[in-house]
């Protein structure tokens, strides 16, 4: 019979950029944690079943953070405060600051899944909660070693489940439990250190196979069809409201910076071209896509909303997603070849199967594409049906027992032994032809939650936010052009705009995520800017001193992750 459906499976990694570009420290350790937790266990995966075919998109800004944190360990010269402190003598007392440093870091972990499991941690988060009610004197009684402990559980919490079960250091620590020596803690630094260093090589090893497509993103994880026009928001969402400026300056000379950076940095790491991107939050618009296709990119992915929004344009009824999900397309005008998401099996994994027995999930997911190898067979011009599940690759696991371990060996191994379904990469799609792209007359401009751009815009406090980094823009251009600085000096304030440029900032900012996450990320975006004003060697706005948005909510997930719809 052949194969009757093939399944592009995308893991997408990213992390803004966390880095003080000043002082060369790291602000939030979540790039090494994801490498010691996700990043390891997904290339573990994926190396154990040498049957599965998958992309796994790396967003530049991420590598490069791997990269940095490789070269401080290999140094000695750790530039991030929990890792210092993990290996830090203890016959030298800890500060105030660094006991609430610990506090505020250590105890941040999905506690049903990451702290509840760990009868020692625990007692720790009981110990400190129980005296934390009495009074903040109280909390005085507590010694050094209970905060190296706290240090040690949560780095062990943050182990992959695949470090866990090759490396015995982890579970003799886990076993006992606390009391953790300073060779103990160090060994545990070393550790991590080599399983961060390995993370490029890992991944590049699996691209050298064949089996694994590593595409890219645009370097600093840009919105960039908002970059190019604030205009784009309204294709989707008529009535939004935009920010006060009329545009991005240089919107367009910004995006190409993002884009033929990502293209050159995975040429260096990786030996070869990306064949195609994965645009931040999967938005694109035609503007965008014309851009990429002018500059070698073979293949996009976005969202089946915007699909459904493009369709809608032309009078074509989406009621039957059998008849248009399911193949490649292409603009008329050209462009690269455009693959969209099935949102519905992209957010059973990303939300509904961590509550489900890890079994019962991949049998209810093949049974999914079954269903769709059942409809959609001979809809399409190739006869069968052509799957895209993409999402985030990391930061759902922390909800899965195990983080997630039993659920992807399940699922990996139904795929590689289902005999009529394919595994396979967008890069074989484009490069066979085995399945012929449908011609789409126009694109709405989109991204993969809900098929618009109100993430990251059209609210007060976002478009505030596009209003100070539009005003830092103009005062960029207006400094450079000036002359008056060096090309050294050039090259600085460059590197630090394109981190003001993220999507991460935007994403965060509203009252509907977690007061404590919209804080942290409202203050990184604003001190980002306000680095930028000193490197153009102008003083820093009164506006950057007063928070946008406070945030209060209770998303789910905790607002890393978005449905689709």
């Amino acid at each position: 019979m052949g194969n009757k459906l093939d399944l592009v499976l995308m893991w997408h990694m990213h992390q803004p950029d966390y880095r003080d570009y000043v002082s060369g420290e790291f602000t939030q350790p979540w790039v090494y944690l994801h490498a010691l937790k996700d990043y390891s266990d997904m290339a573990a995966h994926l190396e154990r079943h040498t049957g599965m075919r998958a992309v796994v998109n790396l967003v530049p800004v991420l590598l490069d953070q791997l990269e940095d944190y490789a070269q401080q360990f290999a140094a000695g010269e750790v530039r991030d405060p929990l890792l210092r402190l993990l290996r830090r003598d203890e016959q030298i007392p800890l500060a105030p600051a660094e006991r609430n440093l610990i506090v505020e870091r250590c105890f941040n972990a999905h506690h049903e899944k990451m702290v509840q499991p760990y009868p020692a941690y625990m007692r720790l988060h009981e110990l400190f909660t129980s005296l934390e009610k009495q009074s903040p004197d109280a909390l005085l009684y507590l010694s050094d070693r209970f905060y190296y402990d706290l240090l040690v559980w949560y780095h062990l919490a943050w182990t992959g489940e695949t470090v866990r079960r090759n490396a015995e250091l982890v579970t003799r620590l886990m076993s006992t439990g606390m009391g953790f020596s300073l060779e103990q803690r160090r060994a545990l630094h070393a550790l991590i250190g080599e399983i961060v260093g390995g993370i490029i090589p890992r991944y590049a090893a699996l691209a050298a196979t064949g089996r694994v497509e590593l595409s890219v993103t645009p370097h600093f994880h840009p919105l960039a069809p908002l970059m190019l026009d604030f205009r784009s928001a309204r294709e989707a969402r008529p009535s939004v409201a935009l920010p006060t400026a009329q545009n991005y300056p240089g919107g367009q000379a910004r995006v190409r910076f993002h884009v033929d950076s990502a293209i050159q940095s995975h040429t260096r790491r990786f030996g070869r071209k990306p064949e195609g991107v994965w645009p931040a939050e999967g938005a694109v618009s035609s503007n965008f896509l014309q851009l990429m296709g002018e500059m070698g990119c073979h293949w996009a992915a976005s969202s089946e909303g915007v699909l459904a929004n493009s369709l809608r344009t032309g009078g074509e009824p989406p009621a039957d997603r059998q008849r248009w999900l399911y193949q490649p397309w292409t603009l008329r005008n050209g462009g690269p070849m455009l693959f969209f998401r099935d949102d519905h099996l992209s957010d059973l994994i990303g939300f509904e199967y961590a509550k489900w027995h890890s079994r019962d999930a991949a049998l209810n997911f093949m049974a999914e594409l079954d269903a769709i190898a059942e409809k959609a067979g001979g809809k399409t011009a190739s006869g069968k049906p052509l799957v895209s599940v993409i999402l985030d690759g990391e930061n759902c696991w922390e909800y899965y027992p195990y983080n997630g371990f039993y659920f992807l060996e399940a699922l990996y191994a139904a795929l590689e032994s289902h005999a009529s379904i394919r595994t396979t990469t967008f890069a074989d799609v484009v490069n066979t032809r085995r399945h012929q792209p449908a011609p789409l007359d126009r694109l709405v401009a989109g991204s993969w939650v809900h098929g618009d751009f109100g993430t990251w815009i059209g609210s007060p406090e976002k478009n505030q936010a596009w209003d100070l980094l539009a005003e830092a823009k103009n005062c960029y251009d207006l400094v450079v052009d000036s002359g008056r600085l060096s090309q050294a000096e050039i090259e600085a304030a460059t590197r630090q705009l394109a981190s003001c440029e993220s999507s991460d900032w935007f994403w965060w900012l509203g009252d509907y995520n977690p007061a404590e996450a919209v804080a942290s990320f409202d203050q990184l975006y604003r001190a980002n800017l306000g680095r930028l004003y000193r490197l153009l060697k102008l003083p820093e706005p009164h506006s950057l001193s007063q928070p946008i948005c406070t945030g209060g909510g209770r998303p789910e997930v905790g607002g890393a992750m978005r449905r689709a719809n």
